[in-house]
């Protein structure tokens, strides 16, 4: 099947993009829409621009739409994006990285409907511990670009999703319900290397910004 891949540049987009490959689809465009409200219901926004990097080591057309990211206005940009990527590239089926969000899930689903397009969510309700398991099997890396709850801060910025890492955020979780892969908002992270990637891209500068218990980085990936 011909699919467009709802894509962020985060670890589930990228990993929902490595299992339709496994499944045997074919990947014919990625889709990002690049909001300018920080906090977006449905878009992922930290080191969104970097995309593009992503999708020239996977060898796979990038189409953008940037939006206001108004609540729900933001849909009719996707909705714009989705359907010029069924008129460009002939696309069958729309694959997101959703996990747990209704929301996301629902309104794409509507839109899908709309365009007389299949949604396949690979991750659906996917055990979080299990995600980020699967993640390091398959020889994904992922660094932390933001993080937007209590106690995570910015000493979490740019560290490595590995074995570390899930041993330190599961007590948050205990203690904290603090999602352990972030599907809550709680943080927001970026692939720099994975099976799909010809090479593996490399952080060559970064800038820090935020106060408190909300820090974002915006990364330039060579």
């Amino acid at each position: 099947m011909k699919c467009g891949i709802l894509f962020s540049g985060g670890k589930d987009s990228v990993f929902a993009t490595y299992l339709a490959k496994i499944y045997e689809n074919e990947i014919t465009c990625l889709i990002t829409i690049i909001s300018e409200n920080p906090e977006s219901y449905m878009f992922h926004t930290p080191s969104i621009s970097k995309v593009k990097k992503q999708a020239d080591v996977m060898n796979i057309p990038l189409l953008t739409q940037k939006t206001k990211g108004r609540k729900e206005e933001e849909l009719e940009d996707l909705e714009s994006v989705i359907k010029k990527a069924k008129k460009e590239y002939n696309i069958e089926a729309i694959v997101t990285g959703s996990v747990e969000s209704a929301y996301q899930a629902s309104r794409v689903q509507k839109i899908c409907d709309n365009l007389e397009l299949d949604c396949f969510n690979p991750l659906w309700q996917k055990n979080q511990l299990e995600l980020l398991k699967d993640l390091l099997e398959s020889k994904f890396k992922i660094v932390i670009t933001g993080v937007f709850a209590y106690p995570l801060n910015k000493l979490w910025l740019g560290r490595e999703i590995n074995e570390k890492f899930i041993e330190d955020v599961i007590p948050l979780y205990d203690k904290y319900r603090i999602n352990i892969a972030g599907e809550g908002g709680e943080f927001e992270s970026f692939v720099l290397d994975c099976p799909l990637f010809s090479k593996a891209l490399k952080i060559s500068d970064k800038k820090i910004q935020g106060k408190n218990n909300s820090w974002r980085m915006e990364i330039e990936v060579a």
